[in-house]
């Protein structure tokens, strides 16, 4: 008889905690789903970068997090956004651009920060994110606070002079600091093997002296085990982590994105790599729940998504009189 994947499980989580996790899973694809048909119909504008077929890299790794800790985000952030705790309802309120939203609906798809949860923001520039997760890590170093930093980028940041100077400096400075590399094969258009001459993105820590690990990131299981010995490693003063999780990106790089440079054949293949059904699958195996009740779960994330819609629906506009508020100049 095969061991149940439940029992590789290095953190200690209750049958409520982990259906948490699985309804999360499922709040973050609703999530993303409906506002790509609301891009679609016009209904929201400016632009935005889904994370449909990502959902184990944001909930596993947030799950192991403590309350204090905090994370940075990037252009592809709703699911990390959602994974440390925001509410739907004031997201969503966002993306239509109403006073609701987390940046009263000035800040749009790609600037949500929520810091009551330790979401210190997404980020529109590639890379931009990780020195402000070193900034913070020194803030928990110099101050004694003992929170670790969790940094999101993608596997096109990683080209970026940002990534190697805060890596760095990360290491010299021994900083309580994880790095994530959600690894989705693509930056933009571009195939990951014809950007990085590694196999594995992983493989750069060693040039800063620290470890780096490469894992399956559809894998529940390994992402909260990868992501939990890195965050206590870092909570010890034992400096930094780069962990390249791979992934894989369902829609394309942004709303107008018509995946030319890739096969439905390959995606198809991917998909099959789901990452909610695969973490079903575990929880039902170790008697977490039925089918049944991973149904129920599923359809109770569908409704809180479409509420969210009504809540942001039904929020106010701006006003001309708020056009000049929450400005520096």
């Amino acid at each position: 008889m095969s061991k149940n994947r439940l029992e590789d499980l290095q953190v200690e989580f209750s049958h409520d905690k982990l259906k948490e996790l699985y309804k999360t899973m499922w709040d973050i694809r609703f999530f993303e789903e409906k506002v790509d048909e609301f891009f679609a119909k016009g209904m929201i504008h400016g632009t935005t970068h889904l994370c449909v077929g990502q959902e184990a890299s944001a909930v596993g790794s947030c799950a192991v997090l403590q309350e204090e800790d905090k994370i940075t985000s990037t252009h592809r952030g709703h699911g990390h956004c959602i994974a440390k705790g925001a509410e739907v309802d004031r997201m969503m309120a966002e993306l239509f651009g109403r006073t609701t939203g987390y940046c009263k609906g000035k800040g749009g798809s790609m600037h949500i920060a929520d810091v009551d949860k330790g979401n210190l923001g997404a980020n529109g520039i590639v890379g931009g994110g990780i020195p402000l997760a070193v900034g913070s890590a020194l803030t928990s170093y110099m101050k004694k606070l003992n929170y670790v930093t969790v940094c999101y980028f993608g596997d096109g940041a990683t080209n970026e002079g940002s990534f190697h100077e805060a890596l760095n400096l990360a290491a010299v400075w021994n900083l309580p600091v994880v790095f994530i590399c959600e690894n989705n094969q693509y930056g933009m258009s571009g195939p990951v093997k014809d950007m990085v001459k590694i196999e594995n993105i992983s493989e750069r820590a060693k040039s800063y002296g620290f470890p780096g690990v490469t894992i399956d990131g559809n894998d529940m299981i390994e992402v909260m085990n990868a992501t939990n010995e890195a965050v206590e490693r870092a909570r010890s003063d034992q400096g930094p982590t780069l962990i390249e999780m791979k992934t894989y990106r369902w829609k394309g790089h942004s709303k107008s994105d018509a995946r030319l440079y890739r096969t439905r054949e390959e995606e198809n293949e991917w998909k099959e790599k789901d990452p909610i059904k695969r973490f079903k699958d575990v929880l039902i195996e170790a008697n977490v729940f039925s089918e049944e009740d991973a149904e129920a779960i599923k359809q109770a994330a569908k409704q809180d998504i479409e509420n969210s819609v009504t809540f942001a629906q039904n929020s106010p506009m701006p006003t001309e009189d708020d056009l000049l508020t929450d400005v520096y100049a």
